[in-house]
């Protein structure tokens, strides 16, 4: 009884056929500050400043971005000085 339970699923499995699936390449982002050669970021200029807010008015995360880790701290400092002078909103409508 055991041999007829594993001969049956045996040829279930074998019967089924699997999918080989194939990983691509995802491109590596580069960041466009580095790329730019942009030696500092400055928080009065508030067109290049909203390219990293979301639609809702916060401040795009890196996944998003493509920032290296340095360069997106530089533009969340920005962001929030340019925030609080009044250049860019806290809340979009």
């Amino acid at each position: 009884m055991a041999n007829n339970r594993n001969n049956n699923s045996n040829s279930n499995s074998n019967s089924k056929t699997k999918k080989v699936v194939k990983f691509r390449r995802v491109k590596k982002k580069v960041c466009s500050i580095c790329a730019a050669r942009i030696e500092e970021v400055d928080y009065k200029e508030s067109n290049y400043l909203k390219r990293y807010i979301t639609d809702r008015g916060k401040i795009a995360p890196r996944r998003m971005t493509g920032l290296c880790p340095k360069h997106q701290r530089d533009i969340a400092k920005c962001i929030k000085k340019a925030r609080i002078v009044g250049l860019v909103p806290y809340l979009v409508e």
